[in-house]
């Protein structure tokens, strides 16, 4: 079949008489679609399904329980044809010719009128694909441009500023741009301006467009350059111009990510501001060396804690996982902390850097040992310090490194 003749047009039904000649799958489906639009719909079928015998009941369409008869297509606007029976699907589409009615032929598209595209929404977009007649290519088309539209592949950007800008704090996870939610990247794909964090997975700004503006506000180590006040102030600024923000941050914003204090802000200015959760270092960075924070007679659960505060108060049985995150430069320190508040120096413990990155590398060790091990191969920052049983469960924990 080809379509060159046709022109490609989306009908406005609403309000308006569409007729179904037919009362099995295909005329359910389409008769579904056909009072999403808001159609004043008819069905004309000596039986139809139990969906659409559901949907008479409750009159949300006519049911004409006999067969096609002369004069069911008055008023009508559209007609569709259903029945697997070829003599009545030809005498529908015959008679829908006469009148000037557009038609949909149900599995004969070489003699309809109108074709109806596979059709999804993705947002406030309407992907609508025509195969040429053939439903299953345009099908797969339409979930493949969908799929793409719901990742951040394809752009979904507005060329027109919003009414109203907004904020979406995105957790982009450990480093892997792989690892960020599919809403995170949509919600990318959108942007008019990226702030970002030195821990986020920068190469996703590759994909944006010349045009977004990215600010980089990046902390180091005892190095803040741009103050959290200012960040804050950053993106309440742009989305009050109407842009669309997005905060890309490392991790999970509300873990150790001041996601918290930063919707404040937007909400005290009256920004709308969406949080997009992003996996955490501390359960992703351990996973990444084959550590889980919890197994099964190993360990029942685990505390996420900064290496800097609150170590003392900490379960001293190794059967509860310690993490520690943003503390490589004082561990020695730390790891005195925790023998002097009661934790074995015997206990298992592991450092791990730039987790799910080319450069990740794992130091294993005891409490003990840790410290001077990651010293001794010059650990840095990111690294996410695990101490407890389940250390050993990691494939480079073995006799020698005890």
């Amino acid at each position: 079949m080809t379509t060159s003749g046709s022109l490609p047009l989306t009908l406005r039904v609403a309000g308006r008489r569409v007729v179904v000649v037919g009362g099995g799958h295909v005329a359910a489906r389409r008769a579904r679609a056909l009072l999403d639009a808001g159609a004043d719909l008819t069905v004309v079928s000596p039986t139809v399904t139990a969906a659409l015998a559901e949907l008479a009941e409750r009159g949300s369409i006519r049911w004409e329980q006999r067969g096609y008869a002369e004069g069911d297509l008055d008023g009508a606007w559209l007609v569709q044809t259903a029945t697997a029976d070829a003599e009545t699907d030809d005498r529908v589409a015959a008679d829908a010719e006469a009148r000037q009615i557009w038609c949909l032929k149900g599995g004969d598209p070489d003699r309809a009128t109108a074709w109806a595209p596979a059709v999804a929404r993705v947002d406030d977009v309407l992907i609508a694909v025509s195969g040429g007649g053939d439903a299953g290519r345009a099908t797969s088309l339409r979930d493949g441009v969908a799929a793409a539209l719901q990742a951040g592949e394809l752009p979904l950007r507005h060329r027109t500023h919003h009414p109203e800008g907004f904020v979406a704090l995105v957790g982009g996870g450990p480093g892997d741009a792989g690892l960020v939610t599919a809403r995170g990247r949509r919600l990318l794909a959108e942007a008019d301006v990226v702030v970002v964090d030195r821990l986020a997975p920068t190469s996703l700004l590759e994909e944006l467009s010349p045009d977004v503006e990215v600010i980089d506000v990046g902390k180091r180590p005892d190095h803040h350059p741009v103050p959290q006040d200012e960040i804050n102030a950053l993106l309440v600024e742009h989305a009050k111009r109407g842009r669309v923000v997005v905060r890309l941050k490392g991790g999970d914003p509300y873990v150790f990510g001041r996601g918290g204090e930063e919707r404040q802000a937007c909400e005290d200015a009256g920004v709308h501001v969406e949080v997009v959760p992003g996996v955490t270092s501390a359960i992703s960075v351990p996973a990444a060396a084959g550590i889980p924070v919890t197994h099964r007679g190993v360990a029942q659960g685990f505390s996420v804690v900064t290496g800097h505060e609150g170590l003392g108060a900490l379960p001293h049985d190794r059967s509860h996982t310690l993490v520690l995150l943003m503390g490589i430069s004082r561990l020695a320190a730390t790891v005195q902390e925790l023998v002097a508040a009661g934790h074995d120096p015997d206990a298992p413990a592991a450092v791990v850097e730039s987790g799910w990155t080319d450069a990740q590398r794992v130091t294993v060790g005891t409490l003990a040992t840790i410290a001077g091990r990651a010293a001794e191969v010059g650990a840095r920052a990111p690294a996410v310090t695990v101490v407890g049983d389940v250390v050993t469960l990691s494939p480079h924990w073995t006799s020698a490194t005890r």
